[in-house]
């Protein structure tokens, strides 16, 4: 029998809070609940979990092979020193970049299917994490809009989205290879996407989105911002104020997510372990 825990639903389309269970501790039956309510609600926060880093990968492993295991998202350097705005370097730009709406690894052969996020430090002002829900987002258009982007697709690049905001990464360093711009494949994906569990449509688009194959670069360009600002807003939005200790898993095959501002001459340091795509279900067209 799976231990009792509490999903409490956020007031958004999707999402819950879990409370209720340590996550180190899912018994099978716990864990095979917990993935069915993941499945529904899409994004699952555990307030005050405190992962250790092995307990983090252990949990996200459980969701299936990884495309990395811990990854810093931090404006905390190695020996402490604080990357500041001002400094404009790479990892900066990316934290910059972030701040757009995106799912992860689209620009990439396969797409990331979800990732586990924890918080270690957090800013005493911003530095909230943003989630919308592209089924709800689909399922909310309009016929005619519908039809429109059913045989559609779009390029996804991190060099595009990051040249729209003036960031042009230095290639060759181990920054340029760790943040992503060395498996950017300007590859290209479908508008509108079935969930390989759910059988659920929903939007596929974001920053990375760039460029739809039969349509000028205005057009193009216009009709994607479109559906981002259609998308993204309430009720399909929720944004979390982190505490430390707090633990999210989210579902980047209908979610996309965002960044918020912070105030950069405080620490921030938070932990991402990324839960690869299916070769299948995840691939990018041909």
């Amino acid at each position: 029998m799976a231990q009792s825990f509490d999903v409490q639903p956020l007031d958004a389309s999707f999402g819950a809070v879990v409370t209720g269970l340590r996550l180190p501790d899912l018994d099978r039956p716990s864990w095979q609940a917990l993935h069915e309510a993941w499945l529904e609600y899409a994004l699952l926060v555990f307030p005050g979990q405190f992962l250790k880093k092995d307990e983090q990968i252990a949990f996200a492993r459980r969701f299936g092979a990884l495309e990395f295991e811990m990854g810093a998202v931090s404006n905390v350097r190695e020996d402490g020193t604080l990357r500041l705005e001002a400094e404009g370097d790479d990892v900066v730009k990316i934290l910059k970049g972030n701040e757009g709406w995106h799912a992860d690894s689209t620009f990439k052969p396969i797409a990331a299917k979800g990732a586990v996020f924890s918080a270690e430090i957090v800013p005493t002002v911003g530095g909230h994490t943003g989630w919308a829900d592209m089924r709800a987002a689909y399922e909310a258009l309009d016929e005619a809009t519908r039809e429109r982007i059913a045989p559609l697709r779009a390029y996804h690049s991190l060099h595009y989205s990051q040249k729209r905001i003036g960031h042009v990464p230095k290639a060759g360093t181990d920054d340029y290879r760790r943040l992503g711009f060395a498996g950017d494949e300007n590859v290209l994906r479908p508008l509108v996407k079935i969930h390989p569990d759910t059988g659920r449509k929903s939007l596929l688009i974001g920053r990375h989105a760039h460029d739809i194959p039969g349509l000028s670069p205005a057009e193009s360009e216009a009709l994607l911002q479109e559906l981002i600002d259609f998308a993204c807003q309430p009720p399909r939005l929720y944004h979390h104020d982190w505490r430390a200790g707090d633990v999210v898993v989210w579902d980047n095959r209908c979610l996309l997510h965002q960044a918020t501002p912070f105030d950069m001459t405080q620490p921030r340091v938070m932990w991402h372990t990324r839960i690869a795509g299916d070769p299948v279900s995840e691939a990018a067209v041909g």
